[in-house]
């Protein structure tokens, strides 16, 4: 009898131990905005963005898919519960907000103006820019600083930034405005990026970056909202975060430092 018993017991904790699975999530994201998040060679969703994802799934106990989306559909595809965060690079801002809950921000953030190299363009008061073409990525903060600044213009929106960088390296925009640490990438590191140069003070107007880049997700997810915050304070402490920033960059984008 008590070796019948044993067996039992020890069938039903096998199968207990069989039916519990790790909690699935979708993690949202562009794969068009390096060196964030991109598709590599062989068409896997690599980047900052996404290392920090996953790290922070892990920390959460959970088994994350990633799930590719053009920009202009992100927030609506979380709300359509495509995915069930996102992680791309958003600036927190209050228009967002009134649609999405963000996380604490999980990188500070700042925009820039980008130049040929030998360009005339040094000033960029809306006087100095009148009638220039400007390019930026529709949909983006970006965009909104563009329109906003620079009124007398001729501002042209792009679904990627690849894009945007493609007729700026061509020479059929005048400049670029766009998300700094990306764009530095952008000149640093790439072959048509070397056309270009960063220019100007960055941008860093709080109506436009906000309060820094955080993870969103859906209003009524409070829970999952908190668990990510949590596991972000962890991946800081215990050298994660360091570790995948080291990849991609040479200051502590946390801190900016």
């Amino acid at each position: 009898m008590t070796r019948r018993l044993l067996t039992v017991l020890a069938l039903a904790s096998t199968f207990a131990s069989a039916s519990v699975s790790a909690e699935e999530l979708r993690l949202g994201t562009e794969g068009a905005y390096p060196p964030f998040n991109f598709m590599d060679a062989s068409g896997e969703i690599k980047g900052f963005d996404v290392e920090i994802g996953l790290a922070l799934c892990e920390k959460i106990g959970a088994d994350c898919e990633i799930v590719a989306q053009d920009w202009d559909g992100i927030i609506p595809g979380l709300l359509a519960n495509k995915y069930d965060f996102i992680i791309a690079s958003m600036f927190i801002t209050e228009e967002r907000s009134k649609q999405v809950d963000f996380t604490d921000p999980y990188y500070l953030a700042a925009m820039t103006h980008v130049v040929s190299k030998g360009s005339e363009i040094t000033e960029f008061s809306p006087e100095a820019l009148e009638d220039k073409v400007i390019g930026a990525q529709s949909g983006t903060t970006m965009a909104d600083f563009a329109e906003a600044t620079y009124p007398d213009a001729d501002v042209r929106l792009y679904p990627t930034q690849d894009e945007v960088n493609l007729d700026m390296a061509s020479g059929r925009i005048d400049l670029v405005i766009g998300d700094l640490l990306p764009m530095l990438d952008w000149v640093n590191s790439t072959d048509d990026g070397a056309c270009c140069e960063l220019a100007g003070e960055p941008i860093t107007d709080q109506a436009f970056v906000g309060d820094g880049v955080g993870i969103a997700v859906r209003q009524e997810d409070d829970d999952l909202r908190e668990r990510l915050n949590k596991a972000l304070q962890e991946i800081r402490e215990d050298g994660t975060y360091q570790a995948i920033n080291k990849k991609y960059f040479d200051i502590d984008v946390f801190t900016m430092k």
